[in-house]
């Protein structure tokens, strides 16, 4: 089973207002192990990217004017993702970037659903953490992946984290040197499967008395711009 890991990067956050790709990142898996295999590229998207998204990602115009155009490196990138199922955290947003470039530049390939099946690691997400704040971020923090490297979004580094946030979301078995670190698994055995134990008392961690205080200064704020604070009905 081949798997791609992908992220990408864009000028703004709608492909209908003129909007386009300007990194793409993705990470290889085969049979749920990475293979070291990975694509990685910036591209010229030929207008100005936002403000707004330059604080994101941190990609400026005059980084990309000496990048290719998504139109020579279209054949190379889908040559890279035929046939796999490519696994997207909010994969709708990438997804229609994606099928807003094929069908710009002319490409054979009109819709990614024609080559890729497709998985969103959001969507799974919400269906496994209900209610729950459900971003890249907060699984890292959920599953104890560390993303402290992390200063802006960037399609190879988010693919790369993804990939390890997935592995543990959807059972834990890794081949990656950092398996011995988490808790549950073997620190002798580096390639052993996370151990869930669904038994017994669930261990429950209070919030401590600082915690609270700065929780509570926070509904503060956002009371001051509110009329209501659910949190506190």
């Amino acid at each position: 089973m081949r798997q791609i890991v992908l992220d990408t990067e864009t000028t703004g956050i709608n492909p209908k207002e003129g909007h386009r790709i300007i990194e793409i990142g993705c990470v290889e898996m085969v049979n749920r192990k990475l293979t070291g295999n990975t694509y990685h590229v910036y591209i010229n998207p030929h207008r100005d990217i936002e403000e707004e998204a330059i604080a994101v990602h941190g990609i400026t115009n005059e980084f990309l004017k000496d990048k290719p155009g998504f139109k020579q490196i279209a054949q190379e990138f889908i040559d890279f993702i035929k046939g796999a199922e490519l696994v997207i955290h909010n994969a709708p947003f990438d997804i229609g970037f994606m099928d807003n470039e094929f069908a710009l530049n002319n490409s054979a390939i009109k819709k990614t659903s024609e080559i890729c099946t497709v998985l969103d690691t959001l969507a799974l997400a919400r269906e496994m953490r209900p209610g729950q704040k459900n971003n890249l971020d907060a699984l890292c923090r959920v599953y104890g992946v560390d993303n402290t490297h992390r200063t802006y979004h960037g399609a190879l580094l988010d693919s790369e984290i993804l990939a390890e946030v997935y592995l543990w979301m959807t059972g834990g078995q890794t081949a990656m040197s950092w398996a011995h670190e988490s808790e549950g698994s073997d620190p002798k055995n580096k390639n052993a499967p996370r151990v869930v134990n669904f038994e017994g008392i669930l261990k429950v961690v209070k919030a401590s008395a600082d915690e609270v205080s700065k929780h509570e200064a926070y509904l503060d704020k956002i009371e001051k711009k509110s009329q209501e604070v659910v949190w506190r009905s």
